[in-house]
């Protein structure tokens, strides 16, 4: 399953912040970031993906996320 989710999250070095938290909450998951996107899209790979456990970790870092 893959969920894909809007952010606003802008730079690379946010980003990679970000992928080590969720990699450290969910290390079974495969997490990357599109940033060129206009959607600045976050993609989320793994089996029962909880899309708000994704959106609260975003979320507690002051980052905008939701699901397309």
């Amino acid at each position: 399953m893959v969920e894909v989710f809007k952010t606003n999250v802008q730079q690379k070095k946010q980003a990679n912040m970000l992928l080590t938290t969720i990699s450290a909450h969910l290390p079974l998951f495969k997490v990357n970031f599109d940033l060129e996107d206009c959607d600045r899209i976050l993609r989320v790979e793994g089996i029962n993906i909880s899309p708000e456990i994704i959106i609260n970790l975003l979320r507690e870092k002051g980052y905008q996320c939701e699901v397309l």
